[in-house]
């Protein structure tokens, strides 16, 4: 498979995301809402401390009783602030701070910064210059403060209720936002997994022949999995996290034009950050999905083969190979630990630090210099706050990096397995052909050595060919053209006279039925594994081929009868019950090709003889090719080809070939105990470096 880089990967994502676009938008729009009225909570404080706070240090002017005035010994004032334009204004007053203490001094004032102090009813400001300023001032009671107050309470309680309505509002989006990012998600993993699956269904039988299977599982789901973190972990983070970003650096820029000139080297620290990071860390969680794969890959093959590796006592051997995977996979996850915990925390506590450090040495500046570009402490106060809300959505984009590194890996994965040339998928059908098949001059290898060498013959319809020879002689591979799980790399197969690589390969195994020495049973019911849920097949012809067969014989002990629950691959089921459902299967489908693959190796004397009936009646009319090695199932075939090392050495009838003393005369000796003599050297060894078994084809199905 070839790796596909990061851009790639990225458009592919992009065109899923494409077919949630809807619920995605709908979660952008609500995300834009809920960080601007999150944002606003700053912009209310410093109003609240600017304009109403601190601001009764500005002017009062002394005026009659109304709305916004102040009453100190009997007299009204209004701040200045609350005063119109054009309106006749009264004695200047002022309320100044100094120290813990609030003073009243009547008149004007030139300068009201600086450093205040208070002895013996004079306040004296010293401003940066040195020069001083004295005043006559009352120390002010917190009752005659609170007047001064009282004033600016309306408005504050006002700004507070906003606060809590935007607060409202961002509560409500932020439901939003993740609900429609969340279902938009779910939405388009599950457009990624059906794609997935169908693009399996679509892969040529050879591919599965070098992929085991708990590889192929490991892409479907925890892969497909690790691609939906991305979209609902890592998409949320880094969308709100730049979205939220953007407007913490909009603020920044209207609270203070240089300061967040200032702030903003985070940007192409965290941009180089996450540069630099993916590079390492790609590296290693290439290696964690991969070994993860393998250890799904061993899991699934110790499973099937549980009896087995008990029977040869390899529990630890395979055990061994298990914890070697499992301690790599380890390694590697360690790695990307130490990565994390080096990187992320320290990453943005160490950006936190020196930005504040930045900020501080600003203000700092500019209050000891006495410079006029000294911002207010509603100012300091929402910029403090909106610069420590900057690092929360760095650091959740910083924090998962890793999931998105992953999410990266396992979607190339998927992506690598979904480029794998399938097989062209063709609706329709065609009609049922005659059966006549014919083998022209085919050769055929699976990898460099031909398994197969100018086979030539023919099969007309209602014959029945049996092809015989020992492993490793062709006979699969024969079968396995004849699906056209492959092709031949020379020669021709036709079906009445038309060359197979011209027809679609869904229509010619339409009409194709297989029965196994080993009959693959799904989950269900007896019934159901007959018809394999096809609609065209009606649960009254579902009875009627399972009686024919001979099944209801066996079957009619069962508590359910043909209703009977089946596990995964019958193994409730006795091989002879499984056989038998497997023939009706056959017999259901009404193929005009049956191909039996030692269809009664594994079926006692009784069961053989029930079935050796049925097949009269289910060959009638069909071509039917039985792949055996026990010979007395096949004295009735019309014709036998004996194979050897790929080549037809034999054929004819059974009488015709035991009048020849040739290879088939002596293996049905050989088996009916008739002859103790032994075939030429090497008759029973051939190489099978390139061999491959039958697929476990199923009647009926699109393959």
């Amino acid at each position: 498979m070839t790796r596909l880089d990061n851009k790639t990967i990225t458009k592919r994502l992009y065109r899923y995301a494409l077919r949630a676009k809807k619920t995605f938008v709908i979660a952008l729009i609500m995300l834009v809402i809920g960080v601007g009225a999150e944002l606003a909570g700053p912009f209310i404080a410093k109003n609240i401390i600017d304009n109403h706070m601190f601001a009764i240090e500005q002017p009062f002017y002394e005026t009659t009783a109304g709305e916004h005035t102040a009453e100190y010994n009997g007299k009204y004032y209004k701040r200045e602030g609350f005063w119109n334009v054009g309106e006749s204004r009264g004695t200047e007053a002022h309320v100044v701070q100094s120290g813990p203490t609030f003073y009243f001094i009547q008149g004007p004032m030139d300068n009201t910064a600086g450093e205040k102090s208070y002895a013996d009813g004079t306040l004296t400001v010293r401003n940066a210059q040195g020069q001083e300023a004295f005043y006559p001032a009352v120390p002010l009671s917190p009752t005659e403060l609170f007047g001064f107050y009282q004033p600016e309470l309306p408005s504050i309680y006002k700004l507070i209720g906003l606060y809590f309505i935007f607060l409202l509002i961002t509560i409500i989006t932020e439901f939003g936002k993740t609900y429609w990012l969340q279902s938009s998600a779910n939405k388009v993993i599950q457009e990624l997994r059906l794609d997935l699956y169908a693009h399996i269904q679509r892969l040529p039988v050879p591919f599965f022949d070098n992929l085991p299977a708990g590889k192929v599982v490991s892409r479907v789901t925890n892969d497909t999995e690790a691609v939906k973190d991305l979209f609902v972990a890592v998409l949320s983070n880094f969308s709100s996290g730049a979205v939220y970003m953007l407007g913490v650096y909009v603020a920044m820029f209207i609270l203070d034009f240089r300061l967040g000139l200032i702030c903003l080297f985070l940007v192409p620290l965290l941009i180089g950050w996450i540069y630099l990071y993916r590079r390492v860390a790609t590296k290693y969680n290439t290696v964690i999905r991969s070994r993860l794969s393998e250890i799904n890959a061993i899991i699934n093959e110790s499973i099937q083969g549980m009896s087995i590796i008990r029977i040869f006592r390899k529990q630890k051997q395979t055990q061994e190979e298990f914890e070697q995977l499992n301690n790599d996979y380890l390694s590697y996850q360690n790695k990307m630990l130490r990565l994390n915990s080096l990187t992320s925390h320290n990453l943005v506590n160490v950006l936190r630090n020196l930005t504040f450090a930045l900020v501080l040495w600003y203000f700092g500046s500019a209050a000891l210099g006495g410079f006029d570009s000294a911002i207010s402490l509603g100012v300091l106060y929402a910029f403090v706050d909106v610069l420590g809300r900057l690092f929360q959505p760095m650091t959740g984009i910083v924090n998962q990096l890793a999931s998105l590194d992953l999410s990266m890996v396992s979607a190339g994965r998927v992506f690598e397995l979904m480029d794998e040339e399938g097989e062209q998928v063709t609706d329709g059908s065609m009609p049922r052909y005659k059966g006549n098949v014919q083998f022209k001059n085919v050769t055929f290898a699976y990898k460099v050595n031909p398994v197969l060498k100018d086979i030539n013959f023919e099969a007309k319809q209602g014959q029945t060919i049996a092809l015989v020879g020992h492993t490793g002689s062709g006979k699969s591979s024969i079968i396995n053209l004849l699906f056209r799980f492959y092709d031949p790399q020379q020669g021709t197969i036709t079906i009445d006279g038309q060359n197979v690589r011209e027809l679609p390969k869904q229509w010619i195994r339409q009409h194709m039925g297989i029965v196994l020495q080993d009959p693959y049973l799904f989950t269900g019911t007896i019934a159901s594994n007959v018809s394999l849920d096809n609609e065209k097949i009606s649960r009254e012809r579902v009875e009627r081929a399972l009686r024919e067969v001979g099944a209801d014989k066996i079957l009619s002990d069962l508590p359910k009868g043909f209703d009977e629950p089946v596990v995964e691959k019958g193994s409730t089921l006795s091989a002879g019950q499984r056989q038998l459902i497997s023939f009706a299967r056959a017999l259901a489908y009404d193929p005009a090709i049956l191909i039996l693959d030692e269809a009664t190796a594994n079926i006692d004397t009784e069961t053989e003889a029930l079935i050796q009936s049925a097949l009269e009646v289910l060959k009638k009319g069909r071509t039917t090719f039985i792949v055996a090695h026990r010979l007395s199932t096949i004295r009735s075939a019309d014709q036998i080809l004996v194979l050897h090392r790929g080549e037809i050495v034999e054929r004819g009838s059974h009488d015709e070939l035991m009048e020849i003393d040739g290879r088939y005369r002596q293996m049905y000796r050989m088996q009916t105990g008739n002859s103790s003599s032994a075939l030429p050297e090497n008759g029973l060894n051939p190489d099978t470096a390139d061999q491959a078994p039958v697929p476990a084809g199923l009647i009926g199905r699109t393959i």
